[in-house]
């Protein structure tokens, strides 16, 4: 299972629906299907507290912020926080900047958000989910980093 966790309005349904309606093949390499069951958890503030229901069972975390909004960018490393607690230890969390179409209202650098997700060892991307810039290779980089079942013997 995977999970999207962010602020309201950094586009976190936005990223899942140019993933699920865009042109990407879900078989790697190596020929392994990958199937991903999603959870985008809704932003508000008031359900919150239910956030953990969610991400306790997932494979995978990303966390969203809007590269133009430092206020979402501080909710994201809380967001990071959380999943450090009460997530599993093998997750694999990604952290997301989304809206890079944007770039020339940008308040959250590159390099700050590289350093977070380096410090709390997870993968960083930026994406627009508007330009669809990165969605697949996200998802690839999730499905590479995770767990291959091991064949029968």
């Amino acid at each position: 299972m995977l999970v999207l966790l962010g602020d309201s309005g950094v586009g976190k349904s936005c990223i899942v629906l140019r993933f699920v309606r865009g042109q990407f093949d879900p078989t790697s390499k190596d020929s392994t299907t990958v199937k991903f069951e999603i959870w985008d958890t809704a932003g508000q503030e008031r359900y919150a507290a239910l956030a953990p229901l969610y991400y306790r069972g997932a494979g995978a975390a990303i966390v969203v912020y809007d590269i133009t909004s430092a206020e979402s960018f501080i909710k994201a490393q809380y967001w990071v926080k959380e999943l450090q607690k009460h997530g599993s230890q093998d997750m694999i969390m990604a952290l997301v900047g989304n809206k890079a179409d944007l770039h020339e209202k940008r308040t959250v650098s590159s390099q700050e958000a590289q350093e977070h997700a380096d410090m709390n060892n997870m993968f960083f991307v930026e994406t627009s989910a508007k330009t669809a810039d990165n969605i697949n290779q996200l998802f690839e980089e999730i499905a590479k980093r995770l767990p291959r079942p091991t064949p029968p013997s």
